[in-house]
């Protein structure tokens, strides 16, 4: 199928709209039996809805818990089992480190470690301000026989890059993934990786004993984890890949990176919802194609803040009606994968996907939500087939055969 599509791809004077709501599926409060999106006033959402043709994209497959960077990849359109990107490169391509071919990087998570034992992951989400300072005393780390840099990228995470001879990505996370466990040393999956192996504990012991004594008092970051490990993947650019001139809005530093990865053309860093509305209007004449991308409503049910989640919903709503003003051909509100408040992560359950474009077929449904999508004329289908569907709605697509 994908080289069927790349034959019928043809050039059109449409505009296409991704809207990515981080993180947007979830769970049922026990309290209200109602999930974050049923419990938001979505007026905007609803009401598009409505003219929408919607269902629920799978990300990975069924059962399948997938990270950010295969849950957009798919988004995209990438297989993302055969397109393994490690998260350390999004994070890198984020900060805007110019990250080459044999460098090895991976992501940096700022913990809190009492006797050996993690208690929490994030170190209370330690600030920027501090945050930025600590990896500015871990850049300093020398390890012979390798270069190392650090970057702080948002908030308790940062990224760390090994450049030397003879390094492999091959390894597995040092981050457990949960608290009352130590942590992990760094395991190689190959014995070609185990020099690389090596420079991460040797690494993760030195940040200790610099943050042992710099770390702030209120939030202690005492430790880093270190996950992703992974090296430039080298995909196929999205613009060639679809014909497209496409542009990314994005905050948060890896969607950035993984927007450059793929060689979007990526605008200024905005400065909260309303200032990525801004540039989508400004730069609209530009570019095919937007990936526009909203962080919070991610990270509030990472926290296991419900009520946030809520408001972070209830805060895109209010978008809507300035994006629907722009007329795009084609406008996909969607999600990349669920972050249920109740789980505090990302989970395995279909997300709520709206189409709405004038050649859609309206499906009759009350609204946005979990329940609704699950009625509709998509059904439960694979997150990958977003961008055929989109292309196709967009006037993008030949007929196939005579």
């Amino acid at each position: 199928m994908e080289e069927l599509f790349k034959e019928l791809l043809t050039e059109q004077d449409t505009k296409m709209i991704l809207l990515v709501i981080d993180g947007l599926g979830g769970l049922p409060d026990p309290s209200s039996g109602l999930t974050e999106l049923e419990t938001a006033e979505t007026p905007n959402l609803d009401s598009l809805a409505r003219t929408s043709t919607c269902g629920l994209s799978v990300p990975i497959g069924p059962g399948i818990t997938p990270g950010s960077g295969p849950a957009h990849l798919s988004l995209f359109g990438y297989n993302p089992v055969r397109h393994i990107v490690g998260r350390g490169v999004l994070s890198a391509l984020g900060v805007d480190f110019p990250l080459k071919e044999n460098d090895v990087a991976a992501r940096i998570n700022f913990a809190t470690v009492d006797n050996g034992i993690i208690t929490d992951r994030r170190a209370g989400r330690i600030p920027d301000k501090y945050a930025s300072k600590l990896c500015e005393l871990l850049n300093k780390i020398e390890i012979p026989g390798v270069e190392v840099f650090v970057r702080h990228e948002k908030e308790h995470r940062g990224v760390v890059i090994f450049r030397g001879e003879g390094l492999s990505d091959r390894l597995e996370d040092m981050d457990p993934q949960k608290t009352g466990v130590p942590p992990l040393p760094a395991k190689a999956v190959v014995p070609e990786a185990q020099k690389t192996a090596s420079i991460a504990d040797e690494f993760v012991e030195a940040a200790a004993k610099i943050l042992s004594k710099n770390h702030p008092a209120e939030y202690r970051a005492n430790y880093v984890m270190l996950r992703g490990f992974a090296s430039h993947p080298g995909l196929e650019l999205f613009n060639d890949r679809y014909l497209l001139k496409a542009a990314a809005i994005a905050e948060y530093p890896m969607y950035r990176g993984l927007a450059r990865l793929l060689g979007m053309e990526v605008l200024e860093k905005p400065d909260g919802l309303e200032d990525e509305v801004r540039q989508l209007k400004e730069n609209y004449n530009n570019y095919d194609f937007f990936f526009f991308h909203v962080k919070k409503t991610d990270s509030t049910g990472e926290d296991g803040d419900f009520a946030a989640k809520v408001k972070a919903i209830e805060a895109v709503d209010k978008l809507v009606p300035a994006i629907v003003e722009l007329k795009p051909d084609c406008l996909v509100i969607t999600g990349d994968h669920s972050t249920p408040s109740i789980l505090k992560s990302h989970s395995w359950h279909p997300v709520p996907y709206m189409l709405y474009s004038k050649y859609a077929r309206h499906d009759k449904i009350s609204g946005f939500s979990e329940t609704e999508c699950g009625r509709a004329s998509l059904g439960r289908f694979p997150a990958i087939d977003n961008m055929v569907l989109m292309l196709a709605h967009a006037l993008r697509l030949k007929k196939f055969g005579a």
